[in-house]
């Protein structure tokens, strides 16, 4: 079997999954209200030191360890530097026990690295980096994509290729550096090279993440901003969304323009139907135009939506800053019966700190990356609605690695991304900007 047939076997796969992976929460917030039980996990943090480098990088539980790999300023394979600001990441099965991860970078102002250009001008884009996990060793990394900006998330499709997704709608102009209009969202194959054309049927807006149903084909996209919407296109041809289609915007049925961003109790369910955009390119000068015409016919408000991903035939999506107490929100979306369901609301920092990128764990439950500023961790949320840090970045250099100097806990981690066969998990740093691959006794825990 082919990647892209296997990919599409187990997203179906797991897209026919009856159960919801959140039945005990959703029970138990029907029975008393209670979600975000802070539990231990895997036991408490503590300084690790990479195997690559020997500095402690992260804090980790007591059995686990990582590798680092992909610096900024590393060479890739073609002789060129790695990038910086890694940021959204997802992992795809390679040869044998190989994996392959469709790496972006945030960057802004070029030039741009890599072939294809989009723009010349433009700093972001994509790499590949190659593991093998029976080995435990990086293998290689190579550029995929360049001269797109604010390449933040986006997300991998069942046919095997990565949606990388720009964070901004810049446009070019007089005094502006920029060639071409940006705030699109690109396709780039695991296998063969990109076109750098942008998919501007999925709309032009502040994109962050993006997610294929499965299922159906149908690509649901978040907006970072502070009124933000969440997104649906359906295309016109499974499989090859250059063909175009439609965007539409959700909307809570009978409650036009309702605000999520607080003052909704965990548990809520909320019927949903969808409204068409019928100017996906039309950005507005500050970039809200895609919401506003959504909004205009009734389409919901979200508090700045960053993380989104399937896991058994529902979609996941974080709200960064949702929530009274502004630190987020995670929902769960149903297709098959349009609903919407806010499944926890952090009560503060001290339990998640807004979370940022999501993806499902082999195990159960989710992982959320934040995107605060007080030592961002890696958490997991269990499908009985308990959170537990995992990881913590803990990134002081001294000048002894590449020359790199400072105090890096404050930066966001990002990415967060299993092995097909569950035994890793990677993850970025993105400031100084770098990859980790981590294992440890899995199975003592909730992830």
């Amino acid at each position: 079997m082919n990647r892209r047939a296997f990919l599409r076997h187990a997203a179906l796969a797991g897209g026919a999954a009856m159960a919801t992976p959140f039945e005990a929460l959703v029970a138990r917030l029907a029975a008393d209200g209670r979600a975000g039980l802070v539990i231990d996990g895997y036991g408490p943090l503590s300084p690790v030191r990479d195997d690559t480098t020997g500095l402690p990088l992260l804090q980790l539980p007591k059995g686990f360890r990582y590798l680092s790999y992909g610096w900024t300023g590393d060479p890739l394979d073609d002789g060129a530097r790695t990038p910086g600001s890694h940021d959204g990441m997802a992992a795809f099965p390679g040869r044998g026990s190989r994996v392959i991860l469709m790496r972006n970078h945030e960057g802004t102002r070029g030039p741009a690295f890599g072939a294809p250009v989009y723009d010349s001008a433009a700093g972001g884009g994509t790499t590949s980096l190659e593991f093998d996990t029976a080995r435990g060793a990086w293998l290689g990394a190579r550029a995929r994509l360049g001269g797109t900006l604010r390449n933040c998330a986006g997300g991998p499709t069942p046919w095997g290729s990565w949606l990388t997704c720009e964070e901004t709608v810049f446009e070019p102009g007089p005094g502006a550096p920029w060639r071409r209009r940006h705030g699109y969202v690109f396709e780039v194959p695991v296998d063969g090279d990109a076109t750098a054309e942008p998919l501007i049927a999925l709309g032009r807006f502040v994109h962050e993440a993006a997610a294929v149903d499965p299922a159906t084909g149908i690509v649901y996209q978040t907006e970072d901003a502070r009124q933000a919407g969440l997104y649906r296109f359906v295309p016109k041809h499974r499989d090859d969304l250059s063909r175009g289609g439609q965007l539409e915007m959700l909307a809570v049925a009978g409650r036009p323009r309702f605000d999520t961003r607080s003052n909704v109790s965990s548990g809520t369910l909320l019927p949903i139907t969808w409204v068409p955009i019928d100017l996906p390119d039309q950005s507005g000068r500050d970039g809200s135009g895609v919401f506003e015409q959504g909004a205009r016919r009734g389409g919901a408000t979200f508090a700045r939506l960053e993380g989104c991903t399937f896991s058994q035939g529902r979609l996941y999506v974080t709200a960064t800053s949702g929530g009274n107490a502004r630190m987020g929100q995670v929902w769960e979306l149903n297709p098959g019966a349009a609903t919407l369901r806010l499944l926890f609301e952090s009560p503060g920092p001290d339990v998640l700190n807004m979370p940022d990128n999501a993806c499902p764990s082999p195990r159960g439950g989710l992982v959320l990356c934040e995107d605060g500023t007080m030592n961002p961790c890696v958490h997991g949320l269990t499908d009985e609605g308990q959170i537990f840090r995992f990881a913590r970045n803990n990134v002081v250099l001294d000048g002894s690695h590449h020359g790199i100097e400072g105090d890096f806990r404050s930066s966001e981690v990002a990415g967060a991304t299993f092995s097909p066969d569950g035994q890793w998990l990677f993850f970025n740093v993105q400031r100084p900007g770098f990859t980790v691959a981590v294992t440890g006794p899995w199975a003592r825990g909730l992830f």
